[in-house]
Formats: structure tokens, C-alpha cells, sequence
């Protein structure tokens, strides 16, 4: 992507620093390095917070608070993430939206009823939750399994992935097999498929556990079989003996 030179078609000239916002840019939050070292202080703010609740409810006999905590800064360490990542390899595709903060309504509707349900039961009901409580440490696995698989796929995938799915093929687009995309086709969705499982496990979450594994799988298999017939636009037989060979990670996802 050529970066823009006619700064009469941005409201401010860019800064040398300021990252060009890439095809896919919304607009929604200003493209600046306020905007950007600001959400990642809130982010990181939020982390330290999340952090420091996990490890004190340890010491807790309430141990619950930890659970809550954990979830916080799991889930702020994953935006951030996403923006790190970009930036350090795939600054061409970086921009304020590289934080994945502006996923839409629902998005942010799932994970407050996560929190909403998690409270209700811990204030209510909290003896439903206490023979279960060991079922937290798997759930803190998936999450730092998932977290680690997508953040790897982005860094091996580097300029060839994208955060919004590519209609037309870029002239140094590749198709990478090799490492992680050895033993998985799409290992970032499949990351975030079970990173955002794994939330709901620590949570003891039932409802929204079921409820994120439909809306999850619903949208990353409608968004896998898009992006594959895109795929096999660019790549033809290539990705057709890859995706007979390989598999996405994503159960019932073939």
C-alpha cells in the first residue's frame, strides 16, 4: 500500500510517527497517537487491575474475586495484543482499529452479560459455583493457549493477514502453510474461538458458555467459507490441496 503524499485529503497533516490508516479504516476513532497511547493506557491500566485481583484472590478465602480478575485483564491483554501485534508486523494494515474495539454492539453486549452472569450467580447462588471451582485453572489454560495460537498466527501470517477479510490479492500476498498454519488453515480464528471459551470456563459461566460457543462458531464459519472462496480465487489448486490436507481447528469447522 503507497502511502498517502496529498495531505490536503486528511484534516491535519500526519505526523512522521502517526501509522497510515490502512484500506479498512473506519474513521470511528481518530487515527492519532493520543488516540492510541490513550486506549493503550486505559488497556493497560485495566491489565495491571485484572492482574493484581487474580493474584490477591489467591490469598483470599473469597478466592471468586480472582476469577473476575483474571477475566479483565485476559480480556484488555487481548486488544492490546491485537494492536501490538500489528504494529510490530504488519504496520501497514496498523491503525487505532488494530485494537478490535470497535467489533460492534453485541460484541460488548456478550461479554458484559458474561460479567452480569458471573455476579448474579456469585452474589445469589454462590454455592453453585464452589464444587467447580477447579475448573477455572483449565478455563486460564484455553485462554493462554488460545491467546498464544493467535497472536503466533498473526506474527507468522505478518503482511499477509488482515483483520478484515481481503476481496482482492495484493501483488506480494502469499499463502502461508508453514508453522502454525501447518496444523491449523485459520489459527487466529481458532485461537479466538477457544481463548473466548476458555473466559467463559473461568467464569463458570454455563449460559454465556453456550451461548459464545454458538455465536462463535456461527460467525467463524460463515466467515471462513467467505474467506476461502476468496482464497481459492487467489491461490486455486494451491489452497484446494492445502485445505484438503489441512484442517481449520474449529470444530464442525471442516
Amino acid at each position: 500500500m503507497s502511502t498517502m503524499t496529498d495531505n490536503s485529503e486528511e484534516p491535519f497533516p500526519r505526523h512522521p510517527l502517526r501509522p497510515p490508516p490502512p484500506p479498512n479504516y473506519t474513521g470511528r476513532i481518530p487515527n492519532t497517537l493520543l488516540s492510541i497511547v490513550f486506549i493503550a493506557f486505559l488497556l493497560g491500566g485495566t491489565c495491571a487491575l485484572g492482574a493484581l485481583t487474580f493474584f490477591a484472590g489467591g490469598f483470599n478465602p473469597w478466592w471468586a474475586t480472582a476469577e473476575l480478575g483474571f477475566f479483565a485483564a485476559a480480556w484488555s491483554f487481548f486488544h492490546w495484543g491485537e494492536f501490538a501485534v500489528t504494529a510490530g508486523w504488519n504496520f501497514e494494515k496498523c491503525s487505532v482499529d488494530s485494537y478490535l474495539l470497535e467489533n460492534g454492539s453485541m460484541y460488548h453486549i456478550a461479554h458484559g452479560t458474561a460479567v452480569l452472569e458471573y455476579l448474579v450467580t456469585q452474589f445469589f447462588f454462590p454455592d453453585l459455583k464452589k464444587p467447580y471451582r477447579l475448573l477455572s485453572l483449565f478455563g486460564i489454560i484455553m485462554v493462554i493457549l488460545g491467546q498464544t495460537l493467535r497472536s503466533t498466527a498473526m506474527i507468522h501470517a505478518s503482511t499477509n493477514f488482515s483483520h478484515a477479510v481481503a476481496f482482492r490479492k495484493r501483488a506480494e500476498h502469499v499463502l502461508v502453510t508453514d508453522g502454525v498454519y501447518r496444523y491449523s488453515r485459520h489459527p487466529s480464528y481458532a485461537g479466538f474461538f477457544y481463548w473466548a471459551l476458555g473466559t467463559q470456563v473461568v467464569l463458570l459461566n454455563p449460559v454465556c458458555f453456550v451461548g459464545y460457543a454458538l455465536v462463535t462458531w456461527r460467525f467463524f464459519s460463515r466467515r471462513v467459507r467467505a474467506e476461502e472462496t476468496a482464497l481459492v480465487k487467489f491461490f486455486g489448486d494451491e489452497y484446494v490441496d492445502y485445505r484438503k490436507r489441512v484442517g481449520t481447528g474449529i470444530p464442525l469447522v471442516p
